[in-house]
């Protein structure tokens, strides 16, 4: 192993850095959730979202009797009332879906206060995620996007695939580092959105795992196109120290190339953390009202995979994604 590689492997350990066999290792944790609308009344996802969140594409199949359990939202309501008799529209669901992941390694995800860099979290997210939709035979395709480019990995229903969108995940995220010479641009999060409206034509899932830096105006004009014709999610993901910066006096924030200093007793520092944080939750949250898209809220210091089974209520007994 080269130093270069040495260096990361021992990184990894502090959650600067993701490897492929962690990556891979997820996959055994990819359970326990849903993202299709019958949800536990604990969930993100019931409730007023579950209308957005179709599932699969459905077909029409028969017309029947009401029975007793049945959902009232699947009532023929015209039929009921010619035939005094209540009936339900059978759907069948149709064999697959696309599931796209967008998934940020961008440079302002290279932070973390404890335990992991949003950018870990972010690539853990995507991993149990690709996991998960191979598990119940659909397809998941990507678009991983850090300052420079968006690489685009087609959906197919394969190991080979989900591995290709590792490999990815974990190449962007090598490339990670505080060094100056990686210059911010926060206009790739609406450049990956506008490509994904040219490959999600209808009726796919479009998973969007950011920190939600660089929302504005051409994102919402993005997201209302998008959820036209597709469900949306949100996971957005934050460090603690962005929400509420403690109060611990001087504190030094280090990674791999440099230090930076901070006096945390600052009270105008501290409250300019988190007004930041709280406008750019606010234009996030305010676009999921608009649009039904649901957000769930990672932070850096919980293990992933329980807090996806925490938002969306323990599903222990889903078998579908």
């Amino acid at each position: 192993m080269d130093k270069t590689n040495s260096q990361k492997s021992d990184a990894q350990t502090s959650g600067i850095y993701v490897q492929l066999d962690e990556l891979v290792r997820l996959q055994h944790k990819a359970s326990g959730f849903s993202f299709l609308p019958r949800q536990p009344v604990h969930s993100i996802l019931s409730g007023r979202h579950t209308s957005k969140l179709r599932g699969r594409g459905l077909n029409f199949e028969e017309l029947r009797n009401y029975l007793p359990g049945d959902d009232t939202r699947n009532i023929d309501w015209k039929v009921t009332a010619r035939t005094h008799t209540p009936y339900v529209r059978v759907y069948t669901e149709e064999k697959d879906r696309t599931v796209w992941l967008l998934v940020d390694q961008r440079v302002g995800m290279f932070f973390g206060s404890q335990k992991r860099m949003k950018s870990v979290v972010a690539a853990e997210v995507a991993a149990i995620s690709a996991w998960r939709v191979l598990s119940v035979g659909d397809r998941v395709g990507a678009l991983v996007f850090d300052d420079t480019e968006v690489s685009v990995i087609p959906p197919h229903r394969s190991r080979e695939r989900v591995m290709q969108i590792l490999k990815q995940v974990v190449k962007k995220n090598h490339a990670l580092s505080a060094n100056p010479d990686l210059k911010p641009d926060a206009g790739k999060l609406n450049e990956a959105l506008k490509q994904i409206n040219h490959l999600a034509r209808h009726d796919c899932l479009v998973c969007l795992i950011t920190d939600g830096d660089g929302v504005d105006a051409e994102t919402r004009r993005h997201v209302t196109r998008l959820s036209e014709h597709n469900d949306v999610l949100t996971a957005l993901v934050y460090d603690p120290l962005e929400k509420d910066m403690p109060s611990a006096g001087r504190l030094r924030f280090a990674n791999d190339v440099g230090q930076l200093e901070a006096d945390t007793s600052n009270k105008k520092l501290r409250q300019g953390f988190q007004n930041e944080f709280e406008k750019k939750l606010e234009r996030i949250q305010s676009a999921s009202r608009r649009f039904s898209i649901p957000v769930l809220m990672l932070d850096t210091n919980n293990p992933v995979a329980d807090q996806l089974r925490d938002a969306f209520g323990h599903h222990q007994a889903a078998k579908r994604f």
